[in-house]
């Protein structure tokens, strides 16, 4: 009996890396289904960067238009939603809805990113992605020769100060409490004339998300103009977990050259695979996996 809602591949995901796939299964004549909840790991930054013909761009922006032109393919259908839950069928897959609808894939891919896990800090989520940033080639060109900050601590901490210097050598090093940096690694960043500030964050000052001011617990204030952040993150959607799939030692899916996770059949590509979160990097990982996904659907069936 034939299942209804079949598809080749269910791409769970439609940001980036999702399209990106989505183009390539499109243009091989392969039935896709992106199933998206429209929340970009990006969608707090008001321009996207170092994207070569897209630079300066608005994210959302790009994606319409990316979006647009992935469903000129007939073969791919798009579906507002959230996954909630899988499992693995004896020919592939099911995935359930936020709305409890059913569909089946041969194939699956996660695109579903990941969520940041921002600091109970006043101010800091106002901030994200505007003058609070996680990645300098992002974000470092536009805020160059300011007053930069970076809230971290120990070797993370002294690796940052490394690469932001770059960028700029007015830099101080927030550690929010007591530093953990070495000897030798806090007179190295001291000897730079990089200041290492122990007293904890109380509020982020700051003007429609962009900083004038860190307020420290002990009511001293320090002027910045932007905060480098290394936040923890979980992954966006736990059905790869549920599924079996293994995980790297920094909480990301584990996939090989071909972004096929651990288990059979199931693909990931984008920010849920890498620690080096761009959107250039998630589109390239995207159509490798749809390229991918198309050999194996091909391998199964000739």
């Amino acid at each position: 009996m034939e299942i209804k809602d079949q598809y080749d591949v269910i791409i769970i995901g439609g940001s980036y890396a999702g399209l990106s796939a989505a183009m390539a299964l499109g243009r091989a004549m392969r039935k896709t289904l992106i199933l998206d909840s429209g929340k970009p790991c990006n969608r707090f930054t008001p321009h996207a960067h170092n994207f070569i013909t897209h630079d300066g761009k608005v994210p959302a922006d790009i994606a319409a238009e990316a979006r647009e032109q992935v469903m000129k393919y007939p073969g791919i259908d798009l579906m507002e939603g959230i996954a909630v839950s899988g499992r693995q069928m004896e020919n592939g897959f099911e995935i359930v809805t936020g709305s409890g609808r059913s569909v089946y894939s041969k194939k699956l891919l996660f695109a579903t990113g990941v969520t940041d896990e921002l600091p109970a800090i006043k101010g800091f989520e106002a901030c994200w992605g505007k003058s609070v940033v996680h990645c300098p080639y992002c974000h470092g060109y536009e805020i160059r020769d300011q007053q930069l900050g970076i809230l971290a601590n120990g070797a993370m901490a002294f690796e940052f100060a490394r690469m932001i210097s770059n960028w700029s050598s007015r830099l101080i090093v927030f550690t929010n409490g007591a530093s953990t940096l070495s000897a030798e690694q806090a007179e190295k960043l001291l000897q730079k004339k990089i200041l290492i500030v122990e007293t904890q964050i109380a509020e982020l000052q700051h003007n429609n998300g962009y900083l004038d001011n860190v307020l420290l617990e002990d009511g001293h204030t320090i002027a910045l103009n932007a905060l480098f952040a290394k936040v923890p993150f979980s992954q966006s959607s736990n059905i790869p977990h549920d599924l079996g799939c293994r995980f790297t030692e920094h909480g990301h899916i584990e996939v090989d050259d071909l972004q096929r996770t651990t288990i059979a059949g199931v693909f990931a590509a984008g920010d849920n695979t890498t620690m080096f979160r761009t959107l250039s990097a998630a589109i390239a990982s995207g159509t490798k996996a749809g390229a991918m996904l198309n050999k194996e659907l091909t391998d199964d069936s000739f």
